[in-house]
């Protein structure tokens, strides 16, 4: 499907005419917008807007990085909208030419119709309207971020801040998820950043002075953004590394117990070695008392070496 937008000099606003249809003389500026095209509608990025074959084949391809091309005097960019549940990237495509914008997606993104909506309820009617068009598609697709990084943030509160009834492995499980959403984020808004930085930097997109600041605006929230994610990466660092500091200590407490047993047991159970051994002169086989005497010392050994453990603090 392909929808458009067009601002005429005399201030009128026509939707949904054929691209044909649309008197270059008579219009201010316009937009087109491939949503879900079929091969045929795509065909008209060549045979209608004469784009490079380079920009039609990435809009065509799997997903891209984001990132800025300039064709003689057409600029593309390749965006990326935001899944907020899934964090799935979806590619956005935006052509600025002169006096128009082209956006090209494969699947519907919301971000758009509500960019659509804006420009729709307040053109500009101005000769670089479009620059201003395009802002907003920029700006609704950057806006969708933050639910999404919010979210993992709520996430990691409710684990550092919640009562510790969760195991450590089902802790440490949760902390990878997170890192790897946090993983998927970063792929998506650490190169919007670095788009946005080119933009604000270049010199020429034909009427991007006039909306310099909007677009400056847009890579002030990337930057809020990739701190946020930085933020963020290294708590999942911190409960990491507070969780394996627990197993290692509860590790440790463990082995201490079990060698503080085996070390009680080891001079008892060289005693029992020795009185097993059935040797015919042993003089203690023959004391009347001496089976009842080596318990004794058995037990009075055993609890000395107890209570001197207890008393080195080896079970604190």
């Amino acid at each position: 499907m392909i929808r458009t937008l067009v601002v005429t000099k005399d201030h009128q606003v026509l939707t949904n005419c054929l691209l044909h249809e649309i008197d270059r003389e008579q219009t201010l500026w316009f937009w087109a917008d491939f949503c879900e095209p079929t091969d045929e509608e795509s065909k008209l990025l060549e045979t209608y807007f004469h784009f490079h074959p380079l920009a039609i084949e990435d809009c065509l391809m799997f997903l891209q990085r984001p990132k800025l091309d300039h064709y003689e005097n057409v600029h593309f960019f390749v965006l990326h909208a935001l899944h907020e549940h899934t964090l799935k990237a979806e590619e956005v495509d935006l052509f600025i030419g002169p006096g128009y914008i082209v956006t090209f997606h494969l699947n519907k993104v919301p971000e758009l119709d509500e960019a659509w909506a804006r420009t729709v309820s307040k053109p500009r009617y101005e000769p670089y309207g479009y620059v201003k068009a395009a802002h907003s598609v920029i700006d609704k697709l950057v806006d969708y971020y933050f639910p999404a990084l919010h979210a993992i943030e709520d996430q990691l509160l409710d684990y550092e801040t919640g009562p510790g009834s969760h195991s450590a492995s089902k802790m440490m499980n949760r902390v990878f998820e997170i890192r790897n959403k946090l993983l998927k984020l970063r792929k998506t808004i650490t190169p919007m950043r670095d788009l946005l930085y080119r933009i604000i930097s270049s010199q020429r997109i034909d009427g991007l002075n006039h909306y310099h600041i909007f677009f400056a605006d847009i890579h002030d929230h990337l930057l809020k953004l990739s701190e946020m994610l930085d933020s963020n990466r290294d708590m999942t660092s911190d409960m990491r590394d507070h969780y394996m500091s627990l197993s290692s200590n509860r590790m440790n407490t463990i082995m201490k117990t079990l060698t503080v047993i085996t070390t009680i047991f080891m001079p008892l159970t060289f005693l029992a070695g020795i009185y097993g051994m059935n040797f015919e002169f042993m003089p203690e086989i023959r004391w009347r008392y001496g089976y009842f005497g080596v318990l004794i010392f058995m037990a009075l050994l055993g609890g000395g070496m107890f209570a001197w453990f207890k008393r080195k603090g080896w079970f604190d």
